[in-house]
């Protein structure tokens, strides 16, 4: 048993089920990134945890006590919102000390506390301002502060950083990451963003369509994905993906793939062997197609093949480099100085220890 788990829990509104049976044990201290496009049933969830909506079938429990019919304010747990809910007319004092204050916690343990999480959010600065002479960034951390005050058993966090710009979004990521290395705290944080998930998490479950896609470490999610879904979904770039056949090529098993100019490349594949014959959809990340000098060297199947250069596109310190393959473009990450253009052939490497295959029907991972 977890520290917080959710067992066979479903959501459903009328006839309409939005979330189906869902099993997530979070043990303590954990961070639990639930992740997906809108709609998919993350932030329902997230509302079930917090009681702000019924769990149709199942249960939820927190440190063994069932939450069904505990109303919110009984959970001992903490929420931070997207629009960060802070009251305009309050100072940040006023907002932080609030719910203590409806707790009826005395003055000297309201100050204490204040004070403490003050330091911890670096905002000793703004106690006396409005919410209205704040930055996102800082209302973020005065909404983080008032959860913290709570000491409650979960926190919970919907999209926090939505509403902020993209260099903000990445100091943020970066304080909430140290603030939970720093207190040990059980986290449930909900996210589109599927970097976010990757940084900031010790577990990600990947949902789509009510159904958690994918459940596991963020190596796990990144490096063997479930399904197409989750392998399209997570990284940026996402994965490529496309159509290949499994062949039997000088006694070993390898993928033919269609290029761009009528040619066709065949790259060992070990993984699929045993399944010659069979039509699949490889998928391999960027990063794994790169140039001959540029391939991990540690690794024994990296397997170069050359093909026309579709497109180049400079990124700083790397360069997207597109080729064709199976009716696609695929996507390879090259170093900033490979000297590359449109329309060369070029020799890439792919490294095939990182490569997985999928069922073109289920979508489903098959190596």
């Amino acid at each position: 048993m977890g520290f917080l788990d959710i067992k066979q829990a479903t959501k459903s509104y009328g006839p309409v089920k939005v979330l189906h049976e869902t099993d997530i044990s979070v043990e303590e201290g954990e961070f639990l990134v639930l992740v997906g496009p809108s709609g998919c049933g993350k932030s329902t969830l997230l509302n079930m945890i917090a009681g702000l909506e019924e769990v149709t079938t199942g249960d939820i429990s927190i440190k063994g006590r069932s939450m069904n019919n505990v109303k919110p304010a009984e959970r001992n747990i903490a929420m931070v919102f997207q629009s960060y809910a802070l009251y305009p007319n309050m100072t940040v004092k006023g907002n932080i000390s609030f719910g203590m204050e409806m707790q009826g916690v005395p003055k000297p343990e309201r100050e204490k506390k204040i004070a403490q999480v003050a330091d911890l959010l670096q905002i000793g600065q703004l106690l006396d301002r409005k919410p209205g002479q704040l930055s996102g960034g800082q209302r973020q951390r005065v909404a983080m502060g008032r959860a913290l005050t709570r000491e409650p058993d979960v926190f919970l966090f919907d999209e926090p950083l939505s509403n902020l710009d993209a260099k903000l979004r990445v100091d943020m990521r970066t304080e909430i990451k140290k603030l939970h290395q720093k207190l040990g705290t059980t986290i449930v944080y909900v996210t589109h963003d599927q970097i976010e998930a990757l940084t900031l998490s010790t577990r990600i479950a990947v949902m789509y369509g009510g159904y958690v896609q994918q459940l596991g470490t963020p190596k796990e999610i990144y490096d063997n994905p479930a399904n197409m879904f989750v392998a399209g979904f997570m990284g940026s770039p996402s994965m490529n993906l496309f159509a290949a056949k499994v062949v039997s090529e000088n006694g070993r098993t390898a993928v033919e793939i269609a290029l761009a100019d009528g040619q066709k490349a065949t790259i060992p594949f070990d993984k699929v062997q045993g399944q010659e014959g069979r039509d699949v959809i490889l998928g391999i990340r960027p990063e794994a197609i790169t140039d001959r000098d540029g391939a991990d060297r540690n690794s024994q199947n990296v397997h170069v093949v050359e093909a026309r250069v579709e497109i180049t596109e400079p990124a700083g310190s790397d360069t997207f480099v597109v080729l064709q393959m199976g009716g696609k473009d695929v996507t390879g990450r090259f170093r900033a100085d490979v000297d590359v253009s449109a329309g060369d052939r070029f020799p890439f490497a792919f490294n095939m220890d990182k490569a997985v295959a999928f069922d073109p029907k289920t979508e489903e991972r098959v190596a």
